[in-house]
Order: C-alpha cells, then structure tokens, then sequence
C-alpha cells in the first residue's frame, strides 16, 4: 500500500472520532450508548416513579416543582394535581429539599441515557393520598388524610413512595442486558434505598405516636398501607411495616423492622406490573388511577392501557 493510501486509511477512525465528538451531546451519547430495546423500556419506566418522586419531595419542601426547578425534564408535561408545599418541621423539610434535588439528578441521568417521555400526569392532591390511606385502614378517616398537614403525615404519605421504586429497580436489574444500563440503576438504586431507609428511620423513632386524630399508631399505619400493596400488588409478601412478627423479623429474632426484607435481608424485587397495579391504586396493571389518573408513560404502561 502507498503512502498516501496509509494516509487516508488512518485518517478514516480520526475523522469518525471527530464526529462524534462535534455532534450534540444527545445524539452522541445515543450513537455511543445505544442499548437494547428491553433496556429502554425499563429505564423509561423507572421516568415515572422518578417523576412522582420528584414532584412530591419538591413541592413538598419548596412548594413548586420541576417547572421551576428543572423545566426542561418535565419535557412539557402537563402540570401536577394538587401538589402543595407541607407544614414541615426545619429537620423534615431540609431532607425532603434534599431528596427532591437527588430526583432531579436522577431524571437528569435516565434523560441522558435513554429519550424518555413528557412528565405524565399527576395527582398528588391531598384526596389522591386519603383514598389509599382509607383503604389502607378499611375505612374512612375523618377528617381525611392530609399528606401535607405535618411532618408525620407527610413522612407516612413518603412511606408510599420511593419503595415501590426500590423494588422495581431490584426486579429490573436482573433483567437489563447493557452494562450501562446495569450501572445506571445499580446507583439509581443505591440512593433511592438511601431514601426508604431515612424514611422509615424517621418513622421508626416515632413508631409507638398515636397520629391525631385517628387513634392510630405511626407503626399501625406503615403495616396497613404495607399490607395494602402486599395486596394491590397480587404477588404476595414483598412490603413489610416497620413491627413485624419475630418470624418474620431479622433471622426470626426481633420485631424491629427498620428495613424491608426477606428472609436472608434482601431486598424484595417488584414487576412493572406490579408496581403499576399499587400506583393506580385499584390492583389492575390496565385501569389508570391512583397517582396516574391518565395512566403511566413508555412502552411498557401503554402496552396495558386500552388504544384509543
């Protein structure tokens, strides 16, 4: 071969490296990272809870959310449902900030690792929060639940939350086939079980307080809405409260249960499905309610609600 042909077969892979580099940051990172099909559908599933999350642990603190915080995420969704800032105390409120703004991060990193979809639609009003905690204690408290009237009220609203996603990152990671998709959730997982466990320690302390006015313990109420998604969820026991039975406590010996585990403390794995059938709210993966009253978004979500 010539020189000159050397010439031009060496400056091919430079002039490619080139391009990448200069193309937007978005479409290189898809052309570097491009990931399988399966991959895609369950990160843009996890976008969902992240959203809720998001939303909930920032208005929470600050009383506004991603459309101030973080517009371009929300990639022109409609506007959470009666989102609200809660009555917290200075503690509660600045780790509530400071999940919000983990949230943000991790839509931010899904964002950037897959398209993603527009924020679906959420209802986080206080009826949204009563009508489960209702069900959760089987029957109608008076006055209703308000997640946002003080911290324990809002910590127990918490409880709701970021579990579920644990679980689901748990059952996703198994599942996932790129190695960029299993370190994504492997850190998206460790912060979000960081989150359960400051919830359910906060809690935890509180665990023998009566929460006015309904005569019902903080303990009392983690295993109903526990049991409640144990339930919602129709795949047995992968949601415990924070006092168990010493059977089923760490190795059968305590009845604290700080963490949510099973036998061999582990964390409990969760379905799309499932996870679809506790935020809705009504245990059917194909009618939307709950947090989504228009349903989840992605492939997956959609692929169980009725076409239009």
């Amino acid at each position: 071969m010539s020189l000159h042909g050397e010439s031009r077969t060496m400056a091919i892979p430079i002039i490619a490296l080139l391009l990448i580099l200069l193309l937007p940051k978005s479409l290189s990172s898809e052309i570097v990272t491009a990931l399988p099909d399966s991959d895609v559908d369950l990160l843009e599933f996890a976008l969902n809870l992240e959203f809720l999350e998001a939303e909930f642990f920032l208005n929470g603190a600050l009383g506004y959310g991603l459309d101030k915080v973080a517009p371009n995420l929300a990639k022109g969704g409609p506007a959470p449902i009666g989102a609200r800032k809660a009555n917290l105390d200075p503690l509660t409120s600045d780790i509530i900030l400071q999940f919000g703004l983990q949230e943000v991060g991790h839509l931010r990193a899904i964002q950037n690792t897959v398209r993603g979809f527009p924020r679906p639609l959420l209802d986080m009003g206080p009826q949204s929060f009563g009508k489960l905690f209702d069900r959760a204690v089987g029957r109608r408290l008076i006055p209703p639940f308000d997640p946002y009237a003080n911290s324990i009220n809002y910590l127990l609203a918490a409880y709701l939350i970021p579990y579920v996603g644990l679980t689901g990152y748990v059952g996703a990671n198994p599942k996932l086939l790129n190695a960029t998709s299993k370190g994504l959730v492997a850190g998206l997982l460790g912060v979000e079980s960081g989150q359960d466990a400051v919830i359910r320690a906060l809690l935890y302390e509180r665990g023998w307080t009566s929460v006015l006015p309904y005569g019902i313990t903080v303990a009392e109420f983690t295993d109903r809405i526990s049991e409640l998604r144990n339930q919602l969820g129709h795949a047995g026991v992968k949601d415990e409260g924070l006092v168990v039975p010493p059977v089923r406590g760490a190795e059968g010996r305590v009845t604290g249960n700080v963490l949510a585990t099973d036998p061999d403390s582990l964390s409990y794995a969760r379905t799309p499905e499932e996870i679809l059938r506790i935020v809705y709210g009504n245990g059917d993966e194909h009618v939307p309610g709950g947090f989504y009253p228009k349903g989840a978004n992605g492939r997956i979500a959609r692929s169980y609600l009725p076409r239009a």
